[in-house]
């Protein structure tokens, strides 16, 4: 580590440590003049993100925060669909981001270097922590700063499985409300099923892509139809249930390690940053981007039906250029 910071060629960190240490890492990063590029969430408390933030401000060095999933291609379809109000005023979103992990061999994955997939450390931390951020990332993009959050978590699984007392809530829900009215349910689990899909309800019609963990992922759009010509019209039933594909703003070729599984690019936001660095601007995956989504996710990963304003906010997000 000592050789590292130490080292002048060495620009930017890229913290890919365990949550825990995600926050002494980083600030020791900026403390030696690097900037840094930091896998979620910035730090496990509110306090310590706040500081990595200011941190970077005081030293004039860039801190930018993953899930960069914002910067993939169905990402950028659904926000240009939404700009351009295709669906009318949104009001209403749900999001899911719902696994099966506790009923897979999860003891026996093994990464191609040799090493163990760390479950502890991952039930430690939660699936809240672990993957709302994929969510929490596009709505405050699309939709701007949240003003407040209620949630709810459950354990849902007894002590003899994989389940400990030191491990976080496997099930994870709350309804967050923005300054321009709309409410977003978002979903997050270790328990059920697999179900990735994020659908948003708007005066004119619906948007929806089925997995956010897919940079290629299909966008669909299926409008509403005035009750008196549904009434009206002889196929209505199958009409209202047709979804039409939007194009993606462009073709995403990715697969990692040449497959087809697994479609999402996670050099993208250190590649936005490093450019952000060359070009002198902040990156859009921003320190106080960073920090408005790990207080949401913080706030959410904190109990039953507990109400929070939201300190943090953020200047708006420009889109990618492939995709204005």
């Amino acid at each position: 580590m000592d050789e590292l910071l130490n080292d002048p060629a060495v620009e930017l960190v890229i913290n890919l440590t365990n949550p825990g240490s995600h926050h002494l890492i980083s600030r020791a990063s900026l403390e030696a003049g690097k900037h840094v590029y930091s896998e979620k969430p910035l730090a496990t408390t509110l306090e310590d993100a706040q500081s990595l933030v200011a941190l970077a401000e005081r030293r004039g060095l860039l801190l930018a925060g993953a899930p960069c999933n914002l910067l993939g291609e169905t990402a950028q379809t659904l926000w240009k669909a939404l700009r351009a109000g295709r669906i009318g005023t949104p009001r209403l979103v749900y999001a899911e981001l719902d696994e099966e992990q506790l009923f897979m061999n999860y003891r026996e994955w093994i990464s191609k270097s040799g090493a163990a997939w760390p479950y502890r450390d991952e039930f430690e931390v939660g699936s809240t922590l672990e993957h709302a951020g994929y969510y929490l990332g596009w709505l405050t993009a699309f939709f701007g700063p949240a003003q407040e959050i209620v949630s709810s978590r459950g354990v849902l699984a007894d002590h003899s499985g994989p389940v400990q007392e030191s491990y976080a809530p496997a099930f994870g829900t709350a309804c967050i409300r923005f300054a321009g009215g709309l409410v977003a349910r978002i979903t997050c689990s270790t328990y059920t099923a697999m179900d990735h899909r994020f659908r948003v309800f708007g005066d004119d019609g619906v948007l929806s892509t089925p997995d956010c963990w897919d940079y290629a992922s299909p966008v669909y759009i299926r409008h509403r139809m005035p009750q008196c010509w549904q009434d009206r019209h002889p196929l209505r039933a199958e009409l209202l249930h047709m979804q039409p594909q939007i194009p993606l703003v462009r073709r995403n070729g990715f697969a990692y390690d040449k497959s087809r599984e697994l479609r999402m690019d996670f050099g993208r936001g250190v590649a936005e940053l490093a450019d952000a660095v060359k070009e002198g601007r902040e990156p859009r995956l921003s320190a106080r981007w960073s920090l408005h989504v790990t207080e949401l996710a913080l706030a959410m990963n904190a109990g039953d039906g507990i109400r929070h304003e939201i300190q943090s906010t953020f200047p708006p997000i420009a889109p990618m250029p492939w995709a204005m």
